[in-house]
């Protein structure tokens, strides 16, 4: 059984995420969190924050907390907001402020 948590709409981009989100999939969820809190990166406190309610949402369920995994960790695109920034000339350079959806999943091990 796989309980999974989203965080959308996360204001940073999503090549930026998953360099973090690469160095816990697959780990204990406590070797996960001690990883993230000790990454200093922006993108490591979001990944934790979507982590640790995966984890509440299966100790919701009753399952056995210690033996949880990060059976699932992914990055996907959101929307893109389109801002332009004016130069010289009259000219405008386009800005784009990039989003994503976090995607945390943590497994019971059998």
């Amino acid at each position: 059984m796989a309980w999974q948590s989203t965080y959308k709409y996360a204001r940073i981009s999503a090549r930026k995420a998953r360099l973090i989100v690469d160095l816990i999939r697959g780990r204990d969820v406590q070797d996960a969190l001690n990883i993230l809190k000790f990454t200093h990166n922006r993108a490591a406190g979001m990944i934790s924050k979507t982590l640790k309610s995966a984890v509440a949402n299966a100790q919701e369920a009753e399952a056995d907390v210690e033996s949880l995994i990060v059976h699932e960790a992914r990055i996907d695109e959101g929307p893109v907001m389109k801002r332009f920034q004016p130069k010289d000339r009259g000219r405008a350079h386009p800005i784009l402020k990039r989003t994503s959806h976090i995607v945390v999943s943590v497994e019971e091990l059998a």
